[in-house]
């Protein structure tokens, strides 16, 4: 766990386990410190060319742009107490780079030379880690030989700026001065600025304290080293050496046991640190307090939010501390969750490069205070958080969705801060002082009220405010979130303080205060979120090992489930949050720990967390409602800390005098003295903490014990388990920080390709599976898994990946899009060589596969183009950025299941590969490359309307075909047609159509998938009859064909008489199946009247079933609409089709109908219409001779009547098959089917028109088909519009 969590093999118990110096050493002199100087001069390079471009002479040409001492100098290890622990090896570069990331520092007298505090982790191969606290001061320099060589330094630069004469103007870097920016200054007044004179000047360099630990108390190591330096500077030499109080904190002061605290003492005072319990929330040092004052808690908020969807994260900040302090306050926040990426929180200057990372990460980079965001050239934006600490601002990665309840939650946290007088907004411009002040203005506000001094009227509080500079800030907010000040209360301690007497000062226990509040809100919004998660977590069927090895093809969360319980709002942020690595770590711990014993420590303390709420719940715990629960467990976890604070549990042995020679620890003012090694190089013989002759393997179950509590790393085999089953390829949790050859900065390249190319895998697998499983659902295997919101958030996080992938080694780029850049570049070659020369590969056709025997008239095919479909892109006008436009076009590719040769022609261009990227990125290993782009082949085996669903407003051309039948003087047709288009998301409204082309392409808003056509014709002219094969419509972005069948006449005395009909339409699978498949055999999916085409011409061509096929086909239909209304709304399909397909209800009905018809001689059409039109006669007369059986039937029978009577009113010319299949789906709608079967069984016309073997006739099979029709009454079924046309009933 940050912040809490020590390193796994770390001390049997102590507080520190080394001591470190580091600074100049006066042996080697000064060596420029070539690493990070070549950084800064790539960087100034990269501002004047615009692209980076490498000189062999790259650290000369910068170490004489800068003036001497504006140069960075090699710092030096110069000694570490003890030499070496067995328990936590001594890390030389880590150390050494950390502690002075940005190498030494020369200053002279006329500079400010404040110390400066910051703390560091290292983190190992395994994942834990050491923590590090470093305070650096600046030093007299005495080596004559050091002052000579900087003098020397300063001759040789103002030789080579008088050869120069102008200063580079343009160039921040080069000229920068300790009194800021001159960058048009004259030569001499910059000589005199940043000069150094050896006869005038003290030179002074910086030098650094530092101790190493394993746990992160941040505040007791601060006080250690502040003293320490107080003590060198100090006129009067400290009570003793210095060696007695650094000997103390090695080898006698523990750590405190977990749930205790302890007291030591440091060279003026004695310094106090506590650390939790194992029941409550890990340790954590740092303050909060300082984070949303730099930020505010809007941007905390949406920070956090960043992390946990594991966003690319860069602070930015001129101090070190800052960017630990946000680091760590972000990462400790998430719990129970941890950060399973890199984390550098400082990144050394010399590690750069590793900021093309294509992995997630959490970074914090060093700004020099001059720069602007506008000069960092970052490779990858795409899904990067950017965060510029100092300047109170955040850029955010585009579509960020929103944490649940986020308004309450900041309402939550801001009455928390402004009862410590902290603005919610931050304090944009607060300097120390002025921050201590206000908070300490409240606590006396709330010490007079306990004193009575005051009343207890809210309105004092907000008075107090108002002197506050930040009032109208502060209302602005207020106004925004909703907080009422009203309502605030300035919180009351809960205890009083006349019984406790709080061992430390005031200020401290304020953060103290302040960290836990805050971190139980925010631990709070988990245990409420996932309060049921038990109950989802997928246990693995086989035994332990078996599961690891399988780990990555096991789902282990039953996720669909979860998002179904949860509140709508949530799903965007919880669905991706799901797919996380920080989630699927914590559900693996979950499944590993079985029994209470070995559970991880922080998920004990979650689990026991979320039970308190089972019982407090008294509601069923799956009902989730989206009511914001508040946090409750602020005053407990606040008793515990201040019970430990008022009574300390331990007190280390006192600092005491060493054995040491006379004349050492030798006392000389301003300087931090060289240390007695001998005395320091080894702890006492014999102390209860050290243990050192106890053998290995017990300190090694010791210091297991020790950390559990606090730790995640308890058994080492699960430690190993959990590593491999979640290795992504990518362990990589920090770089190596040691030095940097060309071939460790290699190694690190293709751990991240390989972890590029296992996460490609395990993502389109995933997708693959969860697609599959929801296809086969449809097809009727089994049950529906994936949601809509489900599929977004795979296909977002696909896209997220593919631009890590173009930004790895990327080194030229436009915009913030990788992918999206070098499409354009692409696209600009193209241009480039089409002028230059005739160019085809932009159309390939795909159907070169078409039969050349086959002259049925096609559509001619779409072209592939990969440049086409990027026109297509820039053609939207409402995606406005870069980002956007490469997940459309991703999206767009995988609808059109293309992504996989688009990136493939994409990356042929080899030229251009090479002049975007480095030799060592992704998309220049081939081999990965083409595994790469096999693997999203892959995707083309299932169908997404990943483009279609999320564009909805876009307008979108459509090209339409209809095929008349050849055999039938097609030809001589003389009426004008018409079509009408209808889709998920709209209709087009009635187009007229060329009567002698039949063909059209026209631009409407996205239709979404194609459902209906309605086709007619106005029966002008001599020959008004047509008969038309099928209707084909084509989306001409995505290239989707729709074909509706219809194999039917259109025209009066034709048929069913009918002049229009209503197509039911099925998309076409591949794009070669439009030809293959000829006119004259059925389709797969169809307009019901492919059946009936001559159902009705002679008995003998009639399909022939027989009862029990009826039913089972009526079965089938109400069926398949039941399982409609049971998915969930986003994932429905085409209601119509299971109405008015090829096994809908309407055809399964007509199949009743036709069952025993008598037909009464060849030659002589009788339709079921005819039939329904004589039974509707024969109960109007029976209304008028008033033989009324029974009120029930009465009306059934009314009702009947008058929905006969409507459609045959209607001024649509639609035919008897037409009028008896909207008759089914009105009947349908309104639950009438079933009566109206009851009532036609009885009819006596029945007895007149069937034969006595029909169905219609047989008691048992009637009732049990009303059976089946009546299971539709629980539902709400709403037709489309094109069905009910004209009819208002």
């Amino acid at each position: 766990m940050s912040g809490g969590s020590g390193g796994g093999s770390s001390a049997p118990g102590r507080f520190a386990d080394y001591f470190v110096i580091c600074g100049l050493d006066t042996e080697t002199g000064l060596e420029p410190d070539e690493l990070s100087a070549l950084c800064q001069y790539i960087q100034a390079s990269k501002t004047r060319d615009g692209v980076s471009r490498f000189i062999s002479s790259a650290t000369e040409g910068e170490n004489f742009e800068q003036t001497p001492l504006r140069r960075t100098f090699k710092s030096k290890v110069l000694a570490r107490y003890p030499e070496n622990v067995e328990w936590n090896p001594f890390d030389q570069d880590a150390v050494g780079m950390l502690c002075m990331p940005k190498g030494l520092a020369f200053k002279t007298q006329a500079d400010s030379r404040e110390p400066q505090f910051h703390s560091f982790i290292i983190t190992r191969e395994d994942g834990s880690r050491t923590f590090g606290f470093s305070l650096t001061f600046f030093e007299e320099v005495t080596s004559k030989q050091i002052c000579s060589a900087m003098q020397t330094l300063y001759h040789m630069h103002n030789a080579e700026y008088d050869i120069l004469h102008t200063p580079p103007t343009n160039d921040k870097d080069s000229c920068c001065s300790s009194t800021g920016d001159c960058n048009g200054t004259s030569v001499s007044k910059l000589q005199r600025f940043n000069s150094y004179d050896i006869s005038r000047d003290t030179l002074y360099v910086s030098k650094c304290i530092c101790l190493i630990t394993p746990m992160s108390f941040m505040k007791a190591c601060k006080k250690v080293l502040e003293q320490l330096h107080q003590a060198v500077t100090s006129p009067q030499p400290p009570p003793l050496p210095l060696e007695s109080y650094i000997y103390n904190i090695l080898y006698e002061v523990p750590l405190p046991p977990a749930g205790r605290s302890l007291k030591f003492s440091g060279v003026y005072g004695p310094i106090i640190c506590q650390r939790p319990s194992t029941s409550e929330l890990p340790l954590f040092d740092f303050p909060v307090k300082e984070v949303f004052e730099l930020l505010g808690v809007e941007n905390v908020v949406q920070l956090f939010t960043c992390a946990l969807l594991e966003f690319q994260i860069l602070l930015y900040s001129q101090h070190y501390q800052r960017l630990m302090t946000v680091a760590e306050t972000i990462t400790a926040l998430m719990f129970p969750f941890q950060w399973q990426h890199v984390y550098v929180p400082i990144l050394p200057a010399s590690l750069l490069h590793f900021l093309d990372a294509p992995v997630p990460y959490l970074m914090g980079l060093h700004s020099n205070g001059l720069d602007d965001r506008s000069k960092l050239e970052l490779p990858q934006e795409a899904n990067l958080c950017f965060v510029d600490v100092d300047n109170h601002f955040i850029e955010l990665p585009e579509d960020l969705p929103q944490f649940p309840n986020k308004l309450e939650f900041i309402q939550e946290i801001s009455e928390i801060l402004m009862a410590f007088g902290i603005p919610p907004e931050g304090n944009l411009h607060c300097s120390e002082s002025a921050s201590k002040m206000k908070s300490l203005r409240a606590c006396d506000l709330v010490s007079d009220k306990r004193n009575g001094n005051i009343a207890g009227s809210p309105l004092n509080s907000y008075e107090l405010l108002k002197e506050n500079e930040t009032i109208a800030r502060l209302q602005a907010l207020v106004k925004r979130t909703g907080v009422s000040l009203e309502k605030l209360e300035v919180r009351e301690e809960t205890s009083s303080k006349k019984d406790l007497k709080i061992q430390c000062d005031e200020e401290e226990f304020k953060i103290y205060q302040l960290n836990i509040q805050i971190r139980e809100v925010f631990a709070n919004r988990f245990t409420q979120m996932f309060a049921d998660y038990e109950v989802f977590v997928i246990q693995p069927s086989q035994d332990k090992e078996s599961w690891f090895t399988n780990r990555e093809q096991m789902q282990n969360f039953d996720k669909a489930s979860f998002l179904s319980d949860q509140p709508e709002p949530y799903l965007p942020f919880l669905s991706r949050f799901l797919e996380t690595q920080m989630f699927a770590s914590f559900i693996d711990n979950k499944i590993m720990c079985h029994d209470e014993d070995d559970k991880d420590p922080v998920l004990r303390v979650f689990d026991s967390r979320v039970d308190k709420i089972r019982l407090l719940n008294v509601r069923t715990p799956t009902l989730r409602t989206s009511m914001y629960q508040k946090c409750t467990t602020i005053d407990e976890a606040e008793k515990s800390i201040e019970l430990r604070l008022a009574k300390i549990d331990h007190t280390a042995v006192h600092p005491h005098l060493l054995d040491m020679k006379i004349g050492q620890g030798k006392y000389e003012l301003g300087f931090f003295p060289k240390l007695q090694s001998d005395v320091l190089s080894t702890g006492p013989a014999s102390n209860k903490w050290t243990k050192r002759n106890a053998p290995a393997q017990w300190r090694r179950k010791d210091r297991q014990k020790q950390h559990t509590e606090h730790l995640r790393l308890d058994n080492d085999q699960r430690e190993k388990y959990i590593q491999e089953a979640r290795n992504l390829g990518s362990t990589i949790r920090q770089p190596k920080l040691s030095n940097l050859s060309p071939s460790v900065i290699a190694q690190t390249n293709w751990k991240f390709v390989e972890g590029l190319l296992k996460e490609c895998r395990n993502k389109t697998k995933r997708m693959l599976v969860e697609k599959m499983g929801r296809e086969a659902v449809e097809l009727g295997h089994g049950e529906v898994n994936i949601t809509g919101v489900e599929e977004n958030t795979l296909i977002a996080s696909l896209c997220d990946l593919l631009e890590r992938i173009w930004s790895h080694g990327l080194q030229v780029k436009q915009g913030k899009s990788a992918l999206w850049s070098h499409l354009l570049h692409y696209l600009e070659n193209r241009q480039r060589k089409t002028t230059s020369g005739s160019f085809s590969t932009s159309g390939i056709l795909l159907d070169s596969e078409r039969r050349k025997s086959d002259t049925s008239p096609a559509m001619s095919p779409l072209r592939i183009s990969l440049i086409q479909d990027m026109r297509h892109i820039q053609n939207i006008s409402e995606i406005k950025t870069d980002v956007g436009k490469a997940r459309a076009w991703v999206r767009l590719s995988m609808e059109k299941k293309l992504l996989s040769r688009h990136l493939k022609q994409l990356l042929s261009d080899h030229e251009l590969t090479k002049k975007l990227y480095k030799r060592y990125a992704f998309l220049r290993c081939d081999d990965e490359k083409e595994q790469f782009l096999y693997h999203l082949l892959s995707f083309n085996a299932v169908d997404y309307f990943c483009f279609t669903n999320v564009f909805t407003t876009i307008l979108i051309p459509y090209h339409i075909l209809i095929v008349p039948s050849k055999k039938l003087g097609g030809s001589m047709f003389t009426a004008n047609p018409w079509i009408c288009i209808s889709g998920e998301l709209g209709e087009t409204g009635v187009l007229q159509i060329p009567r002698n082309i039949l063909e059209m392409t026209f631009e409407c808003q996205n239709l979404g998938k194609l459902t209906t056509v309605q086709i007619g014709h106005d029966n002008s002219g001599l020959y008004a009859k047509w008969l038309v094969e099928y209707v084909m419509v084509r989306n001409e972005i995505t290239g989707h064909t729709y074909k509706f069948p219809c194999g039917r006449w259109l025209g009066k005395g034709m048929d069913d008489g009918s002049l229009e009909r209503i197509l039911v339409g099925e998309l076409l699978t591949s794009h070669t199946e439009v030809d293959e498949r000829q006119c004259r055999t059925p389709p797969l999916q169809q307009s019901p009247s492919m059946i009936r085409r001559f159902v009705t011409i002679s008995p003998n061509n009639k399909p022939k079933l027989n009862t029990g096929q009826i039913q089972e086909a009526i079965g089938e239909a109400v069926n398949g609409i039941v399982k409609h209304f049971h998915k969930p709304e986003k994932e429905r399909g085409s209601l119509t089709l299971l109405l008015c397909g090829e096994s809908g209800l309407v055809s399964a009905l007509e199949q009743v109908f036709q069952h025993g018809f008598k037909s009464p001689r060849l030659f002589k059409n009788v339709f079921i219409w005819d039939f329904l039109e004589k039974a509707q006669t024969y109960y109007e007369t029976l209304e008028q001779n008033e033989m009324v059986p029974e009120e029930n039937w009465q009306i059934r029978a009314r009702n009947f009547c008058r929905f006969i009577t409507a459609i045959n009113n209607t001024p649509r010319n639609i035919g008897k098959d037409g009028k008896f299949q909207m008759l089914v789906c009105l009947g349908a709608r309104d639950h009438l089917l079933h009566h109206w079967i009851a009532l036609l069984a009885d009819c006596p016309i029945t007895a007149q028109m069937y034969e006595d073997i029909a169905l219609i006739k047989d008691h048992t099979l009637v009732n049990s088909l009303i059976r089946v029709l009546q299971t539709l009454q629980e539902f709400n079924i709403t037709l489309e519009a094109s069905l009910v046309k004209g009819i208002d009933i």
